[in-house]
């Protein structure tokens, strides 16, 4: 009986090793006092430590990571020794972590399963369906302190200066002011009413009287028009895939929940409640 479970045994060891990238993964690359380091570890460490190698310069994680292992074999092993493991404390301990390890693997094994490119294309394509079609316009502006400035302004335009120009040389807006007073493409919720109100009653290429706000006078002229098209693909797809995985990794958790029957012992039972009686027949 001994005999044919030990050849069992060799017999999985065998058919594991033959899978595609064991032999690699299992490579022992140190040793410390006799125990292996594999590069399986070293991947696992690595996951294991995250943002703590993210100040090591690229060409040290590998040693710093080794160090840790050695570091953590040494412990490991004293404290074996001194039977820290044997107690209970230790074994809910060992019990809670495989708990969460396996829930873990579980949920990324999943998570990847639904976040297939068919899957992230389904949905972008429906989201982009359901989008109510919106308005940007694309304009300049130019932002001046009073009225009277903004009045000026306005003349000089409508006597053939260059818009840009002239907002580059007094328009109070830091960061429009050095581009032209160009403002790019915009939907009237990303602007203050007033400017928004103003901006989107413009047809192309016309001027606005000044216009007043909470940052001071502007004038403003404009560009374009255009419904805002639909995000590229490709950008959001990062984003889509995200969502795909939680949304899989929630949907597991809820559905495991409503198949589970929870007894909390640590509370008072709930009281049966009553069915109600059934109303006399006349």
């Amino acid at each position: 009986m001994q005999l044919t479970r030990l050849a069992a045994l060799s017999l999985g060891f065998a058919l594991l090793a033959a899978q595609p990238g064991f032999a690699q993964a299992d490579k022992i690359v140190a040793r410390v006092n006799g125990l292996p380091i594999t590069e399986r570890e070293i991947g696992l460490a690595t996951e294991d430590l995250g943002e703590r190698l993210a100040q090591i310069p690229e060409a040290r994680k590998r040693d710093e990571v080794i160090n840790y292992l050695v570091d953590l074999k040494l412990g490991a092993k004293a404290a074996a020794d001194a039977k820290v493991g044997d107690g209970p404390d230790f074994a809910a301990r060992l019990a809670y972590n495989r708990d969460k390890v396996l829930l873990d693997a579980y949920l990324a094994n999943e998570a990847r399963k639904a976040a297939t490119p068919e899957a992230a294309r389904k949905l972008f394509d429906d989201t982009v369906k359901s989008l109510t079609p919106e308005e940007e316009v694309n304009a300049r502006h130019i932002l001046v302190e009073e009225e009277a400035q903004a009045k000026a302004v306005v003349e000089r335009l409508k006597k053939g200066e260059d818009f840009a120009k002239v907002a580059g040389e007094i328009s109070k807006d830091p960061g429009s002011g050095k581009e032209g007073g160009s403002l790019g493409w915009f939907s009237k919720d990303r602007m203050v009413p007033e400017f928004a109100e103003a901006a989107f009653k413009l047809t192309k290429g016309q001027l606005s009287e000044p216009v007043k706000s909470q940052f001071g006078w502007h004038v403003i002229r404009l560009e374009d028009r255009r419904t805002k098209p639909a995000p590229d693909f490709a950008a959001v797809k990062p984003q889509i895939d995200q969502y795909l995985e939680r949304k899989a990794q929630q949907d597991i958790i809820v559905a495991l929940r409503d198949n589970a029957k929870v007894e909390r012992l640590d509370q008072p039972a709930t009281p049966a409640v009553p069915a109600p009686a059934e109303p006399k027949k006349p």
